[in-house]
């Protein structure tokens, strides 16, 4: 049986914020070099830049496009992790370790709204000391 958030929805509103806030700036950020893939929902793909034919001009559209690249990966998975922290907000989820069950500290919810697992869970899975 999966608990149930005991946060009061106060605070829960404020994460809900900060989400929605972090979600438009990255949507912004990642629209202004890549294209929603229409076939793919949360899919972006980075525009190949055109700035003409010459040699400096190509091989400034390869730079351009291999820094976006992996930036476009980044941002769309921290998108994912802010829907699916809106989506614990929503069904009454939000701040339950997907691990132990136990609540996650507010502290770190505050610092980190998209964290699914508490700090205790996190150590051991990337092996911390």
């Amino acid at each position: 049986m999966v608990k149930k958030s005991q946060f009061s929805n106060a605070f829960l509103e404020k994460i809900a914020v900060m989400l929605e806030e972090e979600k438009n700036r990255l949507t912004k950020e990642l629209t202004g070099f890549a294209k929603k893939n229409p076939h793919v929902k949360g899919d972006y793909d980075t525009v190949y830049p055109e700035y003409g034919s010459e040699e400096d001009d190509n091989a400034r559209e390869v730079a351009e496009y291999t820094t976006n690249k992996p930036l476009e990966i980044t941002l769309e998975k921290t998108l994912r992790d802010i829907d699916k922290a809106i989506e614990r907000i929503k069904n009454g989820t939000y701040g339950i370790c997907k691990y132990c069950d136990q609540p996650i500290d507010e502290k770190r919810l505050l610092a980190r709204p998209t964290s699914s697992a508490c700090v205790s869970c996190k150590k051991t899975l990337t092996d911390e000391a």
